[in-house]
């Protein structure tokens, strides 16, 4: 059967043509002042994040992979010492443990395809300095197990919260939990600018002051350079716009859950699938649905029939865990998660859709099943 229409998985061109007045405005701004490194615009950005998430410090650098690495040396992570992370997440959590000088340990993904906590005292040893959930999706981890774990061993929380700006756990938003956490702003998140940027968040002074340093080639105020660094500061054009798209990411927010909302309606009875926890399912969570991530049976016919009717689907990270990358030295064995990645799927979810989109859909998926 042909196609009826098209739902692209991503619709990048809307990042821009969607409000293509308003950021030709800020270009020809920010173009005129020559403010284009570490001006107004990144100050300005880094306080409203701040103040959104309720962090003490926000420091704007070029990608959440350096925000990564930056996080985790500056809080103190170097050689000999070993971060556990959840497997389920893109790479670059694995990276930004390990180009700290530490090795990334994987364990297991939850039933909501979240860093399952209860595998985390399996994976501790006496070189553990560190427990690193991946706030997946525009959810946040059962934070209350994470922290029940890292108190009784002595360790920190860092978060790799790329995909939650705004995602809550009991009214506290990913990011804050630990010493500090990374959010990611590359284009198909949730805010996204018009190419890579991304941030540190932390509450803690010390991680704050290193970041900083570790963001502008280990230089302070005086310019006298002090270590070695990257220069991975966030771009002030990235950051006039991000800071003008923000200002209605409430609502874009709000369209993602009744996004959410309309899959669950439309999908909820169907056997053959396992869906994310519908908004308001939990109150002890508040999901931004980065993605809409569900569990398929005959999964690879169901993204075929998709295809062929018009509908972009994505299986996160190429279809492998972190783990199952051998060529980076991984040698686990993590069962739950391997048939995991052997049934989930990524639906189209963004701003850009519409609610015929989603209908259109959900009729492609039942016609697959019924």
């Amino acid at each position: 059967m042909p196609a009826e229409r098209s739902v692209p998985f991503f619709n990048y061109p809307d990042v821009f043509l969607d409000d293509r007045d308003a950021i030709l405005d800020i270009v020809t701004d920010v173009g005129s002042r020559g403010a284009f490194i570490l001006q107004r615009d990144t100050e300005e950005f880094e306080k409203q994040i701040a103040e959104y998430i309720g962090a003490r410090h926000v420091i704007g650098v070029a990608n959440a992979t350096d925000a990564l690495y930056m996080l985790c040396r500056g809080a103190g992570l170097g050689l000999g010492d070993e971060v556990i992370f959840c497997t389920h997440t893109m790479v670059a959590t694995a990276s930004g443990i390990h180009f700290s000088g530490a090795t990334p340990v994987p364990i297991e993904t939850s039933w909501d395809h979240e860093m399952d906590a209860d595998s985390i005292e399996t994976a501790i040893t006496p070189r553990t300095k560190a427990i690193m959930p991946t706030q997946l999706n525009g959810r946040c981890s059962n934070m209350d197990a994470i922290h029940d774990v890292a108190s009784r061993h002595g360790l920190m929380v860092l978060e790799d919260s790329a995909q939650a700006l705004g995602a809550k756990f009991k009214g506290r938003c990913a990011g804050t939990f630990g010493r500090g956490g990374v959010i990611s702003f590359y284009p198909a998140k949730t805010l996204g600018s018009l190419g890579d940027a991304g941030c540190v968040v932390t509450n803690d002074d010390e991680v704050a002051a290193n970041c900083r340093l570790y963001r502008d080639h280990g230089r302070i105020d005086t310019l006298e350079v002090v270590c070695w660094c990257l220069n991975s500061r966030l771009d002030n054009l990235q950051a006039a716009i991000l800071s003008h798209k923000f200002k209605k990411y409430d609502q874009a927010i709000a369209r993602r859950r009744e996004l959410a909302r309309l899959y669950e309606d439309n999908l909820g009875g169907l056997e053959a699938l396992v869906l994310p926890p519908a908004p308001e399912e939990d109150g002890d969570y508040f999901d931004i649905y980065q993605n809409y991530e569900i569990e398929a049976e005959r999964r690879d016919q169901l993204k075929e029939h998709l295809a062929n009717r018009g509908v972009g689907t994505i299986i996160q990270w190429g279809g492998k865990p972190v783990h199952m990358m051998r060529k980076l030295g991984f040698t686990q064995c993590l069962p739950f998660t391997e048939g995991l990645f052997d049934r989930m799927l990524l639906l189209p979810m963004s701003t850009s859709l519409s609610n015929d989109d989603v209908e259109y859909v959900c009729t492609v998926i039942k016609e697959f099943y019924l």
